[in-house]
């Protein structure tokens, strides 16, 4: 069974895009190389046609993930969210306990990530930790080296 991912629209669209690229530009690029490794005569010595060959199939096979993961993605429709715990699309101010360091977050489907932005995956440890949660309460999430806690600050779509 495949995996439902949730997206929003502007991470649906790089989705498409990137779908777009692959297909319209790197799918021709990559029939051209072999084309032209062809052309270079004996194909059972040729390694550069061996190497066009494999670098085609790594292609087909990365759009083939991509068109399963556009099939199974769902936009998430940020109006309805629910803004008393954090969930997906939430952007969440925290404390953290021991150093009284405040961070702020936007939890995002894994596919969005991007720390140097502030997006971290509800699938990280601080992600899950975060899920669910309400303004006040303590977040309690296991890191490698022990227990992080984190007081929850505030909660917001953006």
């Amino acid at each position: 069974m495949s995996k439902v991912s949730y997206y929003t629209a502007e991470g649906l669209k790089k989705l498409r895009e990137e779908l777009d690229q692959l297909k319209s530009i790197e799918r021709p690029k990559a029939s051209q190389d072999i084309a032209d490794a062809r052309d270079k005569g004996d194909l059972s010595e040729n390694a550069e046609y061996d190497a066009a060959k494999e670098a085609q199939g790594l292609l087909e096979m990365k759009i083939s993930k991509t068109e399963e993961i556009l099939a199974n993605a769902r936009l998430i429709d940020e109006s309805q969210l629910d803004v008393s715990k954090a969930l997906v699309l939430s952007t969440v101010k925290i404390k953290n306990q021991t150093n009284g360091m405040e961070m702020t977050y936007t939890l995002v489907a894994e596919s969005e990530a991007d720390l140097k932005t502030g997006k971290i995956s509800v699938t990280s440890p601080i992600g899950k930790g975060l899920l669910g949660k309400s303004v006040g309460e303590v977040a309690e999430i296991k890191v490698p080296n022990g227990t992080l806690k984190f007081d929850v600050l505030e909660i917001s779509r953006d």
